[in-house]
């Protein structure tokens, strides 16, 4: 049990991977308190699955026209350096939310308008600290170190829109913007504080003609690679829409309120820090795990479509969270341990792409899709795709095996 236990959470032996999750953990509360203050406000001032859909779109179109190009900043400059300066715009702009919203003068430009401006700090700022987690742990204590992070995020998952729903029921949303924006200073101090001798830089790549064209002919190269990402392509489009379609379920559905949608993303966030622990504790994992993860993903995606009350579908809602992150976790773990040093950020930027990146796509589709039909069809659509993109995983992973025999 013991030496359970250690291995659970070897990763946070490192001080300098402690400082980061303390930072990142303060920091993506905050993140999550913004994210259930946006969707309601927009819903709020619109009524509307499709415009929610298209502001939360609206954040991740940089990351799908741009991230690419932040993959290759990542590589090419020093990733603490980069982090202390997509931190601090990051909070500005927060910062600059809640004063709009405090003072009664914004509008919906206003939230397209800020929301595209997180998305330009993203394109930089997810692939810089994808990768740079690999830097303070080493390759052996890398799998626990992504295993955990996914946890501490899902954990903030739990307690974010957890105030966040009493904050928008107490004092008001533009709270929300206002906290998130002083969390950003929780990463600051924690990247101050790290020790730069204890860190591992990857080798930077220099500036060159191509280097997009050549992460890109190097994911093709690598079988594992590009299936890793051709599933999380597929998922990232629908599965991961939850930021439009819970508003739309808690509201339309449930017959809910900001609370009810609060609940059903800390649901997700309990099973997801459940999933996480258990991922962490194992000390080898099947490249099959990856591919039945997001099978049963999906079909836990599609069982929570078809509850019919709120303590039915948090039930399910929790089983959804902890195979979301071993997903992840496995996902991410793969392509991290397989991709070359030097192309880590700019393979970890089409993972943000294929996660995130694809919102601009899936997100206004599924509040289409809701809006015209009921958020049960739009939950349900999103679990079906990952069974499928499961399906396409396997049947992949067995050609692969048949070849190698």
């Amino acid at each position: 049990m013991e030496l359970t236990i250690k291995r659970t959470f070897s990763a946070l032996h490192i001080r300098n991977f402690r400082l980061f999750i303390f930072g990142q953990g303060i920091s993506m509360c905050g993140t999550w308190m913004q994210t259930v203050a946006v969707s309601w406000l927009v819903l709020k001032m619109t009524h509307s699955g499709t415009q929610l859909g298209l502001v939360i779109a609206a954040q991740f179109l940089p990351i799908l026209i741009f991230g690419v190009w932040g993959g290759v900043v990542a590589d090419r400059f020093n990733k603490r350096t980069i982090l202390y300066f997509t931190q601090t715009l990051a909070g500005l702009l927060a910062l600059t939310f809640g004063i709009l919203v405090l003072a009664h003068v914004i509008t919906l430009w206003m939230i397209y308008a800020l929301s595209i401006g997180f998305g330009m700090v993203l394109v930089v700022d997810n692939p810089t600290r994808q990768a740079f987690v690999s830097e303070m742990v080493g390759r052996e204590q890398l799998k626990n170190a992504i295993t955990l992070n996914s946890t501490m995020v899902n954990m903030a998952r739990v307690i974010g829109p957890s105030f966040a729903g009493i904050l928008i029921a107490t004092v008001g949303i533009g709270t929300c913007f206002i906290v998130n924006a002083g969390s950003y200073l929780a990463v600051l101090v924690a990247l101050y504080l790290m020790h730069g001798g204890e860190l591992n830089p990857s080798p930077k790549s220099v500036r060159e003609p191509g280097q997009i064209r050549a992460g890109l002919a190097y994911v093709w190269s690598e079988p594992k690679l590009k299936s890793t990402l051709l599933m999380m392509l597929i998922i990232g489009t629908f599965a991961y829409e939850f930021p439009v379609i819970l508003p739309l379920f808690a509201t339309i559905t449930l017959h809910g309120d900001a609370r009810t949608y609060s609940i059903m993303m800390a649901a997700t966030g309990v099973g997801a820090i459940a999933g996480g622990i258990y991922t962490a504790s194992q000390a080898t994992t099947r490249e099959t795990q990856l591919v039945w993860s997001a099978i049963l993903f999906g079909i836990s995606i599609l069982l929570a479509s078809l509850m019919p009350n709120l303590v039915s579908v948090i039930i399910l809602l929790v089983i959804v969270g902890s195979l979301s992150v071993l997903f992840i976790a496995l996902g991410n773990t793969t392509l991290q341990l397989t991709s070359e040093p030097s192309m880590r950020g700019r393979v970890m930027a089409l993972w943000m792409i294929a996660f995130a990146g694809t919102t601009p796509i899936g997100g206004p589709i599924i509040g289409f899709i809701s809006d015209h039909t009921n958020p049960r069809i739009g939950l349900a659509t999103g679990g079906l795709s990952a069974v499928i993109a499961g399906g396409i995983g396997l049947y992949v992973y067995s050609r692969g095996v048949k070849r190698s025999t």
